[in-house]
């Protein structure tokens, strides 16, 4: 039987050379707000007569799509940190 050795994917100098961002989830969630923010303002100058309809159905698609994302994230985490605390110890 021959034994070969695992080769990792990445250095271990290189995974531990970018510590993870502890304002990464701020930023997450101020894009989200920016999006949803550019589709209330493209809402707003459409009902005003300045804007397209096209650009204001284009922006709340957009924002539409982000809600989605983060609400399966986060359906996601909570379902995993469920499973975590139901189990047996």
């Amino acid at each position: 039987m021959k034994i070969e050795l695992l080769t990792p994917d990445v250095s271990p100098e290189r995974a531990t050379a970018n510590p993870p961002d502890a304002h990464a989830f701020n930023a997450i969630l101020d894009d989200r707000a920016a999006v949803l923010g550019g589709a209330d303002r493209a809402e707003t100058v459409y009902a005003r007569g300045a804007g397209s309809l096209g650009e204001a159905i284009y922006e709340r698609a957009r924002a539409d799509v982000a809600l989605s994302v983060a609400t399966a994230a986060a359906q996601r985490t909570a379902q995993a940190l469920t499973t975590i605390l139901n189990m047996q110890i």
